[in-house]
């Protein structure tokens, strides 16, 4: 039964995608990358949610929960500020050049060197850390929730290698042959499936310990762990609370508002007042992930009595010991609609890269879009085959697979987002001065993190790296300025005119953040 349910679920969504993106033109590449520029803003929301909440994060973010409690959920909540920072300042900037992947719109500011070194530091982060983590946590929880080692005779680490390339090659076909506009309505379907599915864990898990009330399971959680609900988190914590005003802003200003994966959904919205809308629902949903994607690893800490060697593991063995049998088939699917978002989403994004920043730029300047898609194609298959080779090398990673995530990302996180900030406010600072900036703080942030090893947070790190990468570019700038002014050019691709309630609404997604930590803290 469970099987069945899995299977049907799973099939209805792929059927669904299919019939909402038949009639887009896919041999374009505004048709095929952009899904056409006619997105909407739920189905933008919908998106952006999926793409974000996946395996990586849930079984992760739980993983750390588990460990050190509520103050990971830093990692929810802030990132709400930052899609309302994105709607205001970002995405109106984005829209009006017309761009379809961050380095054009910094090739527009900085110049083309400027453009192909993000673009690869974009491919060389897909390819390395986003795309491996997805398919390792995906795989370990259809694992563990359907004892697939066990089914299949094998011990855990080769099941892990079978069911990464079952996941891997199911994602492909959805990204590779689907296009962006597949992609999104699939997600639309599965952020719905993985709300409903996602809180019932947290419900079950509760009812569980408080002998059917939910309530009752809550005061005894918090009675009996009161350590794991101080959200100020202490030294030793995974995010101390300053790490709010250092990395943690940087982490989500770059993820939410420079991170070509997310920001390409609102880059096809079919114009800005969608676009926005788009981006505050996510921002208020996003406030409630804590309870999908936390409050689980606490339950979990108080089920098993702490008693799990891999934290990672934590998530869908409280799964097991909670939802009862007959949600197991469909709670699968919806896990696996969020793997194959999180991975096709990223794959999309990397064939999207490639073929526009690499190909039509430096291999055949005269392609036709049918010839960039035909080539943006070929290279997402053989990155997905690379990916599908590193993820089961993940496993047992120390430290746990979401913060071996956040550590990576930092090597791209922080220039590429102090390049755009600085590019937005600055009409000075030069294309030479954004490069070697660039450089200055990937080959800084690599040395300080895995070879001096700083006993700072990374968080911290990332943090005063990124003042120390603004100071360079306005130091280089000083002796090596741009010529004349950047002055940005409006290309009525889309219409630019703001959704009218964005200033409210705005508003008060940041008060609902802020009275959070006060009420928490």
């Amino acid at each position: 039964m469970e099987i069945i349910s899995f299977v049907v679920f799973t099939l209805l969504v792929a059927l669904l995608a299919w019939w909402y993106s038949r009639k887009t033109d896919e041999t374009s590449s505004d048709g095929y990358f952009l899904g056409g520029r006619s997105l909407t803003g739920p189905v933008i929301a919908g998106s952006l949610l999926l793409t974000n909440l996946s395996t990586e994060q849930i079984v992760g973010m739980n993983g750390v929960s588990f460990r050190d409690g509520i103050p990971i959920m830093a990692y929810e909540v802030v990132a709400a500020i930052a899609m309302v920072f994105t709607a205001f300042v970002l995405l109106p900037k984005y829209l009006k050049s017309g761009i379809a992947t961050i380095p054009q719109f910094l090739e527009n500011r900085y110049g083309k060197s400027t453009k192909t070194i993000v673009s690869l530091l974009f491919l060389l982060g897909y390819a390395i850390s986003m795309l491996p983590t997805v398919l390792y946590s995906g795989a370990l929880a259809i694992n563990s929730m359907f004892d697939i080692p066990e089914k299949l005779g094998m011990s855990p680490e080769p099941a892990l290698w079978v069911t990464v390339w079952a996941i891997g090659i199911v994602g492909s076909i959805y990204a590779i042959f689907g296009g962006l506009k597949a992609v999104v309505i699939s997600d639309s379907i599965n952020a719905i499936g993985l709300i409903i599915g996602g809180s019932l864990i947290p419900i079950f898990g509760l009812m569980k310990i408080g002998d059917g009330n939910i309530f009752t399971g809550l005061k005894t959680l918090t009675t009996v762990l009161p350590e794991k609900f101080d959200i100020i988190g202490g030294p030793d914590s995974d995010v101390p609370f300053w790490t709010l005003f250092t990395g943690m802003i940087i982490v989500n200003f770059y993820y939410w508002g420079t991170n070509q994966a997310i920001i390409q959904r609102a880059l096809g919205a079919k114009n800005l007042k969608e676009g926005q809308k788009g981006l505050l629902l996510a921002a208020f949903i996003k406030i409630l992930g804590p309870f999908i994607v936390v409050l689980p690893g606490i339950i979990a800490f108080y089920i098993f009595n702490g008693n799990i060697e891999n934290p990672d593991e934590a998530y869908p063995m409280v799964v097991k010991a909670v939802l009862p049998v007959a949600f197991i088939g469909f709670f699968a699917a919806v896990l696996f609609g969020a793997i194959l978002s999180s991975f096709n989403s990223a794959l999309n994004s990397s064939v999207t890269l490639f073929g526009l920043d690499f190909y039509k730029e430096y291999i055949n300047k005269e392609a036709s879009g049918t010839q960039v898609v035909k080539a943006g194609k070929t290279f997402g298959i053989v990155l997905a085959l690379f990916s599908m080779g590193i993820a089961p090398l993940l496993y047992g990673v120390q430290g746990g697979i979401f913060t071996y995530l956040q550590e990576l990302n930092g090597t791209h996180s922080v220039p590429i987002l102090a390049i755009i900030i600085i590019g937005i406010f600055s009409k000075r600072v030069s294309g030479k001065a954004a490069n070697i900036a660039i450089l200055f703080s990937v080959v800084t942030y690599l040395m300080t993190l895995y070879i001096i090893k700083p006993d700072i947070s990374f968080l911290h790190l990332m943090g005063i790296l990124f003042v120390l990468t603004i100071i360079i570019m306005f130091v280089v700038s000083h002796f090596i300025p741009r010529e004349t002014d950047f002055e940005q050019e409006y290309t009525k691709q889309v219409d630019i005119t703001p959704w009218r309630y964005l200033k409210p609404v705005g508003y008060l997604v940041v008060g609902i953040v802020v009275g959070i930590y006060i009420w928490l803290s």
